[in-house]
């Protein structure tokens, strides 16, 4: 039995049993009445918890810490069981500021652009089955949609047709690519236009790992090869190099979070990826998802199943890349809390991490040479507690201009929150 597959077993155990209450575990409980998440059965504009700031640690029934709380939309209103993951959309021509929600039945599409008051204008559905792991990114007003369902395919949607939908109905997908019949995720390059279908099939032609989709025409999207030396990749992040190894400046870098190591490759040729270099690191035992800083020197990186298999509290690796051919693990920052870490991003000097049952957490990164990583913030989707259970926060997205952040919450929903003044 692959590790893949036990993890799988191991994370549908988790999240069939997240409704029980864990009042012995809870550390992060309160009880405040003047504010809670509504979960009422009335209408979306009634679902929402609208503009609660965070005063004396708490906004509403959510602990937090230096961020406000926007608006709230339950799983309700989505009319779906679970969330996943997120990501998000600005208009270019109105500057409308969107949100893509991953469901286990589908994508929604909501406009935030009134951020108090969100407005779900609709749904995407699943192409096959419902699935809990959706995936979603954005790459000139499309979005690109995978899924593990069976012969999910990707779903590509054109997001300008958002501007004249009106609220609420389900949309078709404006085709859907077969290529890749099933998948844990999707990288874009925007700088490149390429994207990177990842967590396939471990017996299709590059066992799991990397596809190479042409997307720089939407409508006349490109299969160009792909990369499987590596084994299978769970996630991935790829850029136009720019960082400190003269050796790959300018060069298309994939660096694949590959379940038990980091894998390095110069993806520059589709017809001729070239390995660069491979790394794992003690107590290895679910390489999940990373992210570059700003200088494209350290990568942060997250294990999965190591607060759960070993305990202790959320650890995040920092490998420095100054050297590609030769990274090496540069530090070990641990958080405030035993939950495990699931997806994390940077923004400038902040790396923003979904942390599962203990919410998002914010920290600080601006000198990571000399080793410091500083929690300045936090934001709690789920008070219930913060033990080593797969529910909570799935995704974070922290890229909107405005400064609103969204979360995707796998019990609770969607929430938009942003810095406190």
């Amino acid at each position: 039995m692959n590790f893949r597959f036990v993890s799988v077993l191991f994370y549908f155990a988790l999240v069939f049993t997240s409704c029980q209450k864990d009042s012995d575990s809870n550390d992060d409980q309160l009880i405040d009445p003047t504010g809670s998440v509504n979960k009422g059965r009335d209408n979306v504009q009634d679902n929402n918890q609208i503009g609660t700031p965070c005063r004396n640690g708490y906004a509403g029934k959510n602990p937090c810490n230096g961020y406000d709380l926007l608006a709230h939309i339950d799983l309700y209103s989505f009319e779906s069981t679970n969330g996943n993951d997120s990501w998000g959309w600005t208009d270019p021509d109105t500057q409308k500021e969107y949100v893509l929600m991953g469901l286990d039945d589908g994508t929604a599409f909501v406009d935030i652009s009134e951020p108090t008051k969100p407005i779900l204008i609709g749904k995407l559905p699943t192409e096959t089955e419902t699935s809990p792991w959706r995936d979603i990114k954005v790459h000139n007003n499309h979005a690109y949609i995978v899924s593990e369902a069976a012969d999910h395919g990707v779903q590509v949607f054109d997001l300008t047709r958002l501007r004249k939908a009106e609220a609420k109905q389900n949309f078709t997908a404006d085709r859907v690519l077969k290529t890749v019949a099933t998948a844990h995720n999707i990288a874009i390059n925007p700088d490149s236009g390429y994207g990177y279908v990842v967590g396939t099939n471990r017996n299709d032609e590059f066992f799991g790992g990397v596809h190479f989709l042409d997307l720089n025409d939407p409508n006349s999207i490109r299969f160009v090869g792909g990369y499987g030396k590596g084994g299978y990749s769970h996630d991935a992040q790829v850029v136009i190099y720019k960082g400190p190894d003269q050796d790959y400046s300018g060069k298309e870098i994939f660096l694949g979070s590959n379940e038990s190591k980091l894998v390095i490759v110069d993806v520059t040729n589709k017809a001729n990826p070239k390995a660069i270099s491979e790394i794992n690191y003690q107590n290895n035992h679910y390489t999940h998802q990373g992210w570059f800083d700003k200088d494209q020197r350290f990568f942060i990186l997250g294990d999965e199943l190591d607060e759960t298999i070993v305990g202790g509290k959320t650890r995040t690796l920092v490998f420095d890349l100054n050297d590609l051919d030769n990274p090496v693990l540069h530090h070990t920052y641990f958080g405030a809390t035993d939950a495990i870490d699931h997806n994390g991003y940077v923004k400038g000097d902040l790396f923003f991490l979904a942390n599962y049952t203990a919410g998002i957490r914010v920290i600080s990164i601006d000198d990571l040479e000399n080793k410091e990583m500083t929690e300045i913030g936090f934001f709690d989707t789920f008070p219930d507690h913060n033990s080593t259970t797969f529910n909570g926060a799935w995704n974070v997205y922290p890229f909107f201009e405005s400064g609103v952040i969204a979360i995707s919450d796998i019990n609770n929903g969607l929430f938009l929150i942003k810095k406190s003044d």
